[in-house]
């Protein structure tokens, strides 16, 4: 059968710098606060929930992809659509950490009979999937991608399939994380992957490591025709996606991003593009020495200099949410699209000389006649996912 095209439809979002898409989208404009971790403060997870007992029996990443789950439902609108031909794939690096140290430490402390009995269904890494299709009667395939940093771009390419190639009409996909816990902080910065200066600088020569964070974004995807048929505001349309592997290294990416490039072509032939049609690149870009230099080389060997399509990182505002950084980026691209602006890369200052010369937005919001954007995602383990998000054609 010949693909189907894919709409995005509804969109959600739950970040440091905002909750819900709009405030989200403000969010990314100003700089924040420094610091080596960005949380989101005073969480309330009350309105999500029926009762404060099942607020308590989710774990902190799931509420936030509930959350998420629940804006983007609401901008979607009535899907009137079979539920077992709606699905659900929501990535995460890390899943339930948060119950998961908890009740460690509780069971150190005060011995086994006191560790909760939902310790298990809480820490499940398919929690956030989970919760989102039984709340909603989703019976349509419901997993949970955990390629640590790529999941959130991997979960929403792996939807795409899923409507193309007719095994559901509509998916809910994206990525949450809440990996701020003492011991995980604890290990990212024993293994220096986070700044020392509480600034995320993404290929700015001063950049030396990531600011790490937590959140959620997660996509109505729908089967184009169908968004038509009911009158559906279409946001996008997602053209094509790919997934490779580094094969190389379990956190460092492959000298000269090669597996990255390998995955951008990919993701340009699966959406039948060129090099030249990418108007614009959200870049994994976490500020990390490593992989900027990685991912600089790469995006200048698949666009070249001369033809580079403008490059933002959004991680200069939201930090590195592992697991639902790729979510996170496909939201900005979207909006950047709906809004026709690009976000700056906040905390780039000084461009390291030692990169190519892609087109970076520095400074201040960029306007743009909006066209097809990519969206990188690059994960320990050497995972690669790059996603092609574009305006609706006429």
């Amino acid at each position: 059968m010949s693909a189907r095209r894919v709409a995005v439809t509804g969109l959600g979002v739950v970040a440091p710098c905002g909750i819900g898409a709009e405030a989200f989208w403000q969010g990314l404009q100003t700089a924040p606060e420094i610091g080596d971790q960005r949380s989101i403060q005073e969480w309330d997870p009350s309105p999500y929930f029926d009762n404060p007992k099942e607020a308590r029996r989710s774990d902190r990443f799931a509420q936030f992809g509930l959350a998420a789950t629940e804006e983007a439902l609401a901008h979607a609108g009535e899907l009137d659509a079979n539920p077992s031909r709606v699905g659900v794939f929501i990535g995460t690096g890390i899943g339930g950490i948060v119950t998961n140290e908890q009740e460690i430490v509780k069971r150190h402390d005060k011995g086994d009979r006191r560790v909760s009995p939902f310790l298990i269904p809480m820490m499940m890494p398919n929690a956030g999937s989970a919760s989102v299709s039984m709340r909603h009667g989703f019976q349509g395939p419901c997993e949970t991608t955990v390629t640590a940093c790529a999941a959130g771009t991997h979960s929403i390419g792996n939807a795409v399939n899923a409507i193309k190639y007719g095994r559901c009409d509509v998916m809910i996909t994206g990525g949450s994380e809440a990996p701020l816990t003492p011991t995980a902080l604890a290990g990212f910065r024993n293994m220096t992957a986070m700044t020392k200066q509480g600034i995320s600088m993404p290929f700015d020569a001063r950049r030396d490591g990531f600011v790490i964070s937590e959140g959620a974004a997660i996509l109505v995807l729908e089967e184009y025709e169908r968004a038509v048929s009911r009158g559906a505001t279409i946001l996008a349309e997602v053209l094509g996606s790919a997934s490779t592997a580094d094969a190389h290294h379990i956190t460092a990416p492959a000298p000269g991003g090669v597996g990255a490039v390998q995955c951008m072509e990919l993701a340009m032939e699966d959406a039948g593009l060129t090099a030249g049609d990418i108007a614009h690149v959200n870049a994994h870009g976490t500020s990390t020495p490593l992989n900027d230099q990685a991912e600089a080389h790469a995006l200048a060997k698949v666009f070249g200099i001369e033809g580079s399509p403008i490059v933002t990182s959004t991680k200069g505002v939201t930090g590195h949410a592992l697991g639902a950084a790729g979510a996170l980026e496909a939201a900005a691209m979207i909006l950047a699209i709906q809004h026709k602006l690009i976000p700056p890369t906040v905390g780039l200052e000084q461009r390291d000389p030692e990169l190519p010369e892609i087109d970076l937005v520095m400074g201040k919001a960029r306007p743009w006649e909006p066209g097809p954007s990519m969206s990188n995602s690059f994960g320990f383990g050497g995972h690669n996912g790059s996603v092609i998000i574009a305006p609706v054609a006429d």
